[in-house]
């Protein structure tokens, strides 16, 4: 057996940019930026939308313009009100790039400039030459666009391309049909959603394992992995590592590889694992929380975004009922917990990820509390 120094370790599927980033090449960047707008346009309401591209410098011009970089600063923020601006000198590397394009659906890139994991190639006649110089960014062709003056495919893509007849080919000006093939894409790479039942706090106020309390004629525990099943692809148990040997037989367990860092820790260890899914994550302890509010946690990637919590009325930390955390918030846990804190912090608007991202609805239409008095910010799960 070969040795090993480290265990190996689940790599979230990444790009340059983003998970689903897209690079459009083969004709002009006024054509390529024209269309990455169409479709921008089209997907707003509904999806994130990156969109990455090269200046090109005027002639004589500032090479830094009229800000503070001008003028020896190295980094600069300013709030645009209507958006906001960050310029900054020196290359940045694809790990400083990620987290500003981590929570995007859809990155589109002018491929003139920059490589990225999948591409759109543009067949453009007057553009021959310069596509064939980049052969080696063509890595993964998932579609092929013609313009007015383009009979077919070059005859050289048609020998480098893998799989070059299953590839589409679409006219470039037919954007509805442009714009169904990126709509299949965009639900096609959303993450598969697991169920994550905590069940590793020490349940010190309650005296006795609150995961096996019976309110359903059978262990809460079991109760909740039940629930999660309706809504889940697949339903893991989250504990600590001396809890694994005693559930291992009966449950699909998944022990904390990140200690002492209470719920934080479950979800890290998650992400760990299955660094490409969605997680629905639920504390044990909630007789009253129905099928109906966890499919409006779950079921509910879009349009809002990524990122929902799901808190009882008068609770004082968001999400800490449930909530449903997207594959692209391993970063924002990760960076959360590196500040300290062990649950995302009070206010809805402080959960992972941005603002417009969150949602914070009450459980059972308000019908019911699904967990009164049963769970604390400082031992959630347990």
């Amino acid at each position: 057996m070969k040795h090993k120094k480290h265990d190996d370790i689940a790599r979230p599927s990444l790009g340059n940019f983003g998970r689903n980033e897209w690079a459009i090449l083969g004709t002009n960047c006024g054509d390529i930026k024209q269309l990455a707008a169409r479709l921008a346009e089209a997907f707003s309401p509904t999806w994130k939308i990156g969109y990455v591209d090269a200046d090109h410098q005027e002639v004589g011009g500032s090479a830094v313009g009229n800000g503070q970089l001008g003028h020896g600063a190295i980094l600069e923020y300013t709030d645009k009100i209507t958006y906001n601006r960050l310029d900054f000198m020196g290359k940045p590397s694809a790990f400083q790039l990620r987290p500003l394009f981590n929570e995007m659906d859809l990155v589109l890139v002018n491929g003139n400039h920059f490589a990225a994991k999948k591409q759109v190639v543009v067949i453009d006649p007057k553009k021959e030459d310069s596509l064939h110089r980049k052969l080696d960014r063509l890595t993964d062709v998932q579609l092929i666009l013609l313009t007015d003056h383009a009979l077919q495919p070059f005859d050289f893509l048609k020998e480098n391309l893998k799989n070059f007849d299953k590839i589409p080919v679409l006219q470039l000006a037919d954007f509805q049909a442009v714009q169904s093939f990126f709509e299949k894409e965009l639900h096609h790479a959303l993450p598969p959603l697991n169920g994550l039942v905590l069940v590793g706090g020490k349940s010190r106020r309650m005296g006795t394992d609150k995961s096996v309390l019976h309110y359903h004629d059978k262990p809460q525990r079991d109760v909740m992995i039940d629930l999660l099943d309706k809504v889940c692809k697949k339903t893991k148990v989250s504990c600590r590592p001396e809890q694994a040997g005693e559930l291992v037989y009966s449950h699909d367990v998944l022990p904390d590889t990140f200690l002492s860092l209470g719920p934080m820790g479950a979800i890290l260890s998650a992400f760990r694992q299955q660094p490409d899914s969605a997680w629905l994550v639920v504390a044990c302890d909630l007789p009253l929380l129905d099928e109906e509010a966890l499919r409006h946690l779950g079921g509910k990637p879009r349009p809002i975004g990524h990122c929902h919590g799901l808190s009882q009325p008068g609770e004082r930390v968001p999400g800490a009922v449930g909530g449903h955390l997207g594959a692209e918030e391993l970063p924002s846990a990760a960076a959360i917990s590196g500040t300290g804190l062990l649950l995302p912090p009070q206010g809805a608007d402080k959960l992972p990820g941005a603002p417009a991202r969150c949602a914070k609805p009450r459980c059972a239409d308000e019908r019911e509390h699904p967990g009164r008095g049963g769970r604390g910010a400082e031992e959630a799960g347990g």
